[in-house]
Protein backbone atom coordinates (compact mmCIF):
# COMPACT_ATOMS: atom_id res chain seq x y z
CA UNK A 1 0.00 0.00 0.00
CA UNK A 2 1.14 3.58 -0.65
CA UNK A 3 1.63 6.13 2.12
CA UNK A 4 -1.84 7.59 1.43
CA UNK A 5 -3.50 4.21 1.16
CA UNK A 6 -3.12 4.01 -2.62
CA UNK A 7 -2.98 0.53 -4.08
CA UNK A 8 0.47 1.23 -5.50
CA UNK A 9 2.91 4.07 -5.18
CA UNK A 10 5.23 2.45 -7.71
CA UNK A 11 6.41 4.50 -10.67
CA UNK A 12 8.49 2.21 -12.91
CA UNK A 13 11.62 4.03 -13.91
CA UNK A 14 11.85 2.33 -17.30
CA UNK A 15 8.49 3.68 -18.48
CA UNK A 16 9.26 7.36 -17.82
CA UNK A 17 13.01 7.87 -17.95
CA UNK A 18 12.81 11.68 -17.91
CA UNK A 19 10.60 11.70 -14.80
CA UNK A 20 11.86 8.71 -12.85
CA UNK A 21 11.98 10.31 -9.42
CA UNK A 22 11.91 13.62 -7.56
CA UNK A 23 15.54 14.48 -8.34
CA UNK A 24 14.96 13.84 -12.04
CA UNK A 25 11.73 15.84 -12.01
CA UNK A 26 13.40 18.79 -10.32
CA UNK A 27 16.38 18.72 -12.68
CA UNK A 28 14.00 18.58 -15.65
CA UNK A 29 12.03 21.54 -14.32
CA UNK A 30 15.18 23.51 -13.56
CA UNK A 31 16.05 23.22 -17.24
CA UNK A 32 12.64 23.51 -18.89
CA UNK A 33 10.80 26.14 -16.87
CA UNK A 34 13.19 29.03 -17.65
CA UNK A 35 13.21 28.05 -21.32
CA UNK A 36 9.43 27.89 -21.43
CA UNK A 37 9.09 31.31 -19.80
CA UNK A 38 11.62 32.74 -22.25
CA UNK A 39 9.75 31.24 -25.22
CA UNK A 40 6.48 32.68 -23.92
CA UNK A 41 8.04 36.12 -23.41
CA UNK A 42 9.38 36.01 -26.98
CA UNK A 43 5.93 34.91 -28.26
CA UNK A 44 7.32 31.71 -29.74
CA UNK A 45 4.20 29.89 -28.55
CA UNK A 46 0.64 30.68 -27.58
CA UNK A 47 0.54 31.52 -23.89
CA UNK A 48 -1.11 30.42 -21.72
CA UNK A 49 -1.34 26.95 -23.21
CA UNK A 50 -5.07 26.75 -22.46
CA UNK A 51 -5.72 29.32 -25.22
CA UNK A 52 -4.30 27.10 -27.95
CA UNK A 53 -6.19 25.36 -30.70
CA UNK A 54 -5.47 21.64 -30.87
CA UNK A 55 -5.81 19.28 -33.80
CA UNK A 56 -3.71 16.25 -32.88
CA UNK A 57 -2.26 14.22 -30.02
CA UNK A 58 1.04 16.12 -29.90
CA UNK A 59 -0.74 19.44 -29.44
CA UNK A 60 -2.98 18.07 -26.69
CA UNK A 61 0.06 16.59 -24.94
CA UNK A 62 1.77 19.98 -25.15
CA UNK A 63 -1.22 21.77 -23.60
CA UNK A 64 -1.20 19.33 -20.67
CA UNK A 65 2.56 19.46 -20.22
CA UNK A 66 2.86 23.24 -20.62
CA UNK A 67 -0.09 24.00 -18.35
CA UNK A 68 1.64 21.96 -15.66
CA UNK A 69 4.86 23.89 -16.28
CA UNK A 70 2.98 27.16 -15.94
CA UNK A 71 1.67 26.07 -12.54
CA UNK A 72 4.93 24.72 -11.14
CA UNK A 73 6.98 27.70 -12.38
CA UNK A 74 6.02 29.64 -9.24
CA UNK A 75 7.80 27.14 -7.01
CA UNK A 76 10.78 27.15 -9.36
CA UNK A 77 11.00 30.95 -9.04
CA UNK A 78 11.59 30.91 -5.26
CA UNK A 79 14.78 32.97 -4.73
CA UNK A 80 18.12 31.42 -3.87
CA UNK A 81 17.21 28.08 -5.40
CA UNK A 82 14.84 27.57 -2.50
CA UNK A 83 12.94 25.15 -4.71
CA UNK A 84 15.58 22.55 -3.85
CA UNK A 85 13.85 22.23 -0.46
CA UNK A 86 11.01 20.53 -2.32
CA UNK A 87 12.97 17.26 -2.42
CA UNK A 88 15.12 17.57 0.70
CA UNK A 89 13.93 14.90 3.17
CA UNK A 90 15.36 16.78 6.16
CA UNK A 91 13.26 19.85 5.29
CA UNK A 92 9.91 18.18 4.69
CA UNK A 93 8.40 18.49 8.17
CA UNK A 94 9.19 22.21 8.36
CA UNK A 95 8.11 22.74 4.76
CA UNK A 96 4.74 21.05 5.21
CA UNK A 97 4.19 22.90 8.48
CA UNK A 98 4.97 26.19 6.73
CA UNK A 99 2.39 25.39 4.09
CA UNK A 100 -0.29 24.62 6.66
CA UNK A 101 0.45 27.90 8.46
CA UNK A 102 0.36 30.00 5.30
CA UNK A 103 -3.05 31.62 4.64
CA UNK A 104 -4.36 30.81 1.15
CA UNK A 105 -4.36 33.63 -1.36
CA UNK A 106 -5.97 34.11 -4.77
CA UNK A 107 -3.07 35.74 -6.62
CA UNK A 108 -1.32 34.66 -9.81
CA UNK A 109 1.16 37.50 -9.48
CA UNK A 110 3.11 37.13 -6.24
CA UNK A 111 5.86 38.74 -4.20
CA UNK A 112 8.35 36.62 -2.29
CA UNK A 113 9.24 37.33 1.33
CA UNK A 114 12.79 36.01 1.41
CA UNK A 115 11.87 33.18 3.78
CA UNK A 116 12.22 30.15 1.52
CA UNK A 117 9.69 27.84 3.18
CA UNK A 118 7.02 30.53 3.36
CA UNK A 119 7.80 31.49 -0.23
CA UNK A 120 7.30 27.90 -1.37
CA UNK A 121 3.90 27.86 0.34
CA UNK A 122 2.95 31.13 -1.38
CA UNK A 123 4.15 29.69 -4.71
CA UNK A 124 2.17 26.46 -4.29
CA UNK A 125 -1.04 28.41 -3.75
CA UNK A 126 -0.25 30.55 -6.80
CA UNK A 127 0.14 27.40 -8.89
CA UNK A 128 -3.31 26.21 -7.91
CA UNK A 129 -4.72 29.66 -8.61
CA UNK A 130 -3.16 29.57 -12.06
CA UNK A 131 -4.69 26.18 -12.82
CA UNK A 132 -8.08 27.47 -11.72
CA UNK A 133 -7.63 30.48 -14.01
CA UNK A 134 -6.72 28.20 -16.92
CA UNK A 135 -9.72 26.00 -16.21
CA UNK A 136 -12.00 29.00 -16.70
CA UNK A 137 -10.28 29.97 -19.96
CA UNK A 138 -10.40 26.39 -21.26
CA UNK A 139 -14.02 25.79 -20.30
CA UNK A 140 -12.98 22.83 -18.16
CA UNK A 141 -15.47 21.06 -15.92
CA UNK A 142 -15.59 23.28 -12.84
CA UNK A 143 -16.64 20.34 -10.67
CA UNK A 144 -13.15 18.91 -11.07
CA UNK A 145 -11.65 22.06 -9.53
CA UNK A 146 -14.08 22.39 -6.66
CA UNK A 147 -12.35 21.88 -3.31
CA UNK A 148 -8.91 21.46 -4.87
CA UNK A 149 -7.13 23.30 -2.04
CA UNK A 150 -9.04 21.31 0.57
CA UNK A 151 -7.98 18.11 -1.17
CA UNK A 152 -4.35 19.20 -1.29
CA UNK A 153 -4.37 20.32 2.33
CA UNK A 154 -5.54 16.82 3.32
CA UNK A 155 -2.57 15.33 1.45
CA UNK A 156 -0.21 17.71 3.23
CA UNK A 157 -1.63 16.77 6.64
CA UNK A 158 -1.19 13.08 5.92
CA UNK A 159 2.32 13.77 4.65
CA UNK A 160 3.07 15.77 7.79
CA UNK A 161 2.00 12.80 9.92
CA UNK A 162 4.13 10.47 7.81
CA UNK A 163 7.26 12.57 8.32
CA UNK A 164 6.60 12.81 12.07
CA UNK A 165 6.94 9.03 12.47
CA UNK A 166 10.20 7.48 13.59
CA UNK A 167 12.44 6.38 10.74
CA UNK A 168 10.83 8.61 8.12
CA UNK A 169 14.16 9.59 6.58
CA UNK A 170 15.48 6.05 5.99
CA UNK A 171 11.99 4.96 4.88
CA UNK A 172 11.98 7.78 2.33
CA UNK A 173 15.38 6.66 1.01
CA UNK A 174 14.16 3.07 0.68
CA UNK A 175 10.99 4.13 -1.16
CA UNK A 176 13.00 6.21 -3.61
CA UNK A 177 15.37 3.30 -4.18
CA UNK A 178 12.34 1.12 -4.94
CA UNK A 179 10.93 3.63 -7.43
CA UNK A 180 8.13 4.57 -5.04
CA UNK A 181 6.77 7.99 -4.11
CA UNK A 182 7.29 9.25 -0.57
CA UNK A 183 5.32 12.37 0.42
CA UNK A 184 7.94 14.92 -0.59
CA UNK A 185 6.39 18.33 -1.29
CA UNK A 186 7.49 18.11 -4.93
CA UNK A 187 5.65 14.81 -5.33
CA UNK A 188 2.53 16.26 -3.70
CA UNK A 189 2.31 19.31 -5.94
CA UNK A 190 3.48 17.45 -9.06
CA UNK A 191 0.71 14.87 -8.62
CA UNK A 192 -2.06 17.43 -8.08
CA UNK A 193 -0.82 19.85 -10.73
CA UNK A 194 -0.65 16.98 -13.21
CA UNK A 195 -4.21 15.94 -12.40
CA UNK A 196 -5.62 19.46 -12.75
CA UNK A 197 -3.57 20.35 -15.84
CA UNK A 198 -5.04 17.26 -17.47
CA UNK A 199 -8.54 18.63 -16.85
CA UNK A 200 -7.50 21.85 -18.56
CA UNK A 201 -6.29 19.82 -21.55
CA UNK A 202 -9.60 17.94 -21.58
CA UNK A 203 -11.41 21.29 -21.73
CA UNK A 204 -9.25 22.52 -24.61
CA UNK A 205 -9.77 19.27 -26.52
CA UNK A 206 -13.51 19.29 -25.90
CA UNK A 207 -13.61 22.83 -27.29
CA UNK A 208 -11.81 21.67 -30.43
CA UNK A 209 -14.21 18.75 -30.89
CA UNK A 210 -17.22 21.04 -30.55
CA UNK A 211 -15.75 23.49 -33.07
CA UNK A 212 -14.90 20.81 -35.63
CA UNK A 213 -16.73 21.10 -38.93
CA UNK A 214 -15.45 17.90 -40.54
CA UNK A 215 -16.79 14.63 -39.16
CA UNK A 216 -13.52 12.77 -39.71
CA UNK A 217 -11.66 15.43 -37.76
CA UNK A 218 -14.14 15.24 -34.87
CA UNK A 219 -13.88 11.45 -34.82
CA UNK A 220 -10.08 11.61 -34.73
CA UNK A 221 -10.15 14.11 -31.87
CA UNK A 222 -12.65 11.93 -30.01
CA UNK A 223 -10.10 9.11 -30.18
CA UNK A 224 -7.49 11.46 -28.72
CA UNK A 225 -9.96 12.30 -25.95
CA UNK A 226 -10.33 8.62 -25.08
CA UNK A 227 -6.56 8.27 -24.78
CA UNK A 228 -6.30 11.48 -22.80
CA UNK A 229 -8.90 10.43 -20.28
CA UNK A 230 -7.05 7.17 -19.67
CA UNK A 231 -3.63 8.79 -19.29
CA UNK A 232 -1.89 9.66 -16.02
CA UNK A 233 0.87 11.82 -17.46
CA UNK A 234 1.53 13.69 -20.73
CA UNK A 235 4.17 11.05 -21.53
CA UNK A 236 1.35 8.48 -21.66
CA UNK A 237 -0.24 10.08 -24.73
Amino acid sequence: MGWFGWGSAKDPVAQKPALSGPQAILADLDRRVPQYIADADQEKLVYPACKRTVANTDQVRAVWDHTRLEAVRYAMMVPGRGFELLIDPASQSDLLNAFLRQPPHEDTVIDFTGAAMNDIAIAVFAGFNWLNHCAVLAGADRENFSGMLHHFRKLVIVGQQWWAMDGAGPRCDQMLANGEKPPLMLILIWTDYTRLAKEVAVGVLARAISAGTIREQRDALAQVMARLQGADDPHDL
